[in-house]
């Protein structure tokens, strides 16, 4: 029996942008090199939906009548120490390009610091925390100039700035620490930060926040999420889900007043469907299942979900990525 997936591709606008569809491709490191042809070939096959999205035109690719890759693309988390140096809005902007011309909108998950390092609250100097904003600051003015239409601070799993919020993990005494206000004022200040810049750029504010945590809950969480909402913030990007239904963690977020990404399994398209049947999100973040098949999209979309390479869950690409190397898959290596 065929399934209905029509409320996959209904278009969403958000902060003056158009989404062609609900289907996000999420922040996923897959260490090809940003600057160069393969995290262009990467990111602009997967946009697109289709082979030969070099040769496609782009009013084809946008509209519903031609083949169908994600609504929106975020760019791996990437490292603020990048910008200014192998990163440059000149070497980023055939990126955007590529992913524009595949049909999606174009944003890019930016990571204060290096991937990797220890960094905790208490190691944060005042200087630290100044010369972070700075570079946050730096970094969207290079991709607004680069022609990117959204920037995503990783406030989420466990890395620096979910530790700032953490009452566990933050043992500051200062106005960064403490009470609810003083964990919140990180994330809040590097929003205001970053949408001074992109909002006169035209640039989407998203924000991606783990909902449970050491010390804390989705009680606490929704607070975080109205003083970032407040701040600017245009999406909200809810992960890690939990195993009981499908976006049951992003639902407690769609009173915000902001669309909401769900993540989690939703490559399997019924728990997708379910999602936005349910209005637990407005999103849904299918990772693994487009490093598997960059067709996936439009597979769904033209009814051929049989012939979708499937994500065995084998964590090979994980492997990969766990040995510095580009990430791949074997279903197709």
């Amino acid at each position: 029996m065929s399934v209905d997936t029509a409320p996959l591709f209904e278009p969403l606008k958000a902060g003056g942008k158009t989404f062609r569809n609900r289907i996000v491709m999420p922040p996923m490191v897959v260490n090809r090199d940003l600057a160069g042809p393969d995290g262009r070939e990467w990111y602009g096959r997967r946009a697109a939906g289709v082979m030969g999205w070099q040769s496609q035109p782009t009013a084809s690719m946008a509209s519903s009548a031609g083949p169908a890759g994600p609504g929106l693309v975020i760019v791996e988390s990437t490292n603020l120490v990048e910008f200014d140096g192998h990163l440059t809005a000149g070497n980023l902007a055939p990126l955007v390009d590529a992913i524009h011309k595949g049909g999606a909108v174009a944003a890019i998950q930016l990571f204060p610091g290096v991937r990797g390092l220890p960094t905790t609250p208490a190691e944060m100097s005042a200087a630290d925390i100044a010369e972070t904003l700075s570079r946050y600051r730096r970094a969207v003015e290079i991709c607004a100039s680069a022609g990117f239409d959204g920037i995503e601070p990783h406030g989420a799993h466990g890395y620096l700035l979910n530790k700032f919020f953490s009452p566990e993990q933050n043992t500051r005494t200062d106005e960064y620490g403490g009470d609810m206000g003083g964990r919140m004022r990180f994330a809040v200040r590097i929003v205001e930060t970053v949408k001074a810049i992109a909002g006169p750029a035209g640039m989407l504010v998203l924000y991606r926040h783990t909902p449970v945590g050491p010390g804390y809950g989705i009680a606490d969480s929704l607070v975080l999420a109205g003083k970032l909402v407040a701040a600017g913030v245009d999406i909200l990007d809810i992960s890690p889900a939990s195993d009981a239904a499908p976006g049951d963690r992003a639902a407690p977020f769609m009173n915000l007043g902001v669309p909401v990404i769900a993540v989690n399994q939703m490559d399997r398209v019924e728990r997708a469907l379910e999602v936005l049947r349910e209005k637990r999100a407005d999103l849904v973040a299918v990772g693994r299942g487009l490093i598997a098949d960059p067709d996936w999209v439009e597979k769904v979309r033209s009814g051929r979900t049989a012939e979708i390479v499937a994500c065995t869950g084998c964590d090979s690409c994980f492997g990969d990525l766990e040995k510095g190397g580009a990430v791949g898959c074997i279903q197709w290596k």
